[in-house]
């Protein structure tokens, strides 16, 4: 696989999030090493996974 990358000026106005999963990563601008972990202290079968939940709207 080649993969070919052209850095230029970036410009953010605005982000809006609307919701967060329970392992999430957000990156806007250059990184030379990202390294992300999770690790869980209770038994797989404990695990719920449900609908997203909405972050609370700006007030």
């Amino acid at each position: 696989m080649e993969l070919n990358v052209v850095n230029r000026e970036l410009s953010v106005d605005e982000v809006q999030i609307t919701g967060v999963t329970t392992s999430s990563l957000f990156l806007i601008g250059d990184a030379d090493s990202i390294q992300l972990a999770s690790t869980f202290d209770t038994p797989p079968e404990s695990l719920i996974i449900g609908p997203f939940v909405p972050l609370s709207p700006k007030g």
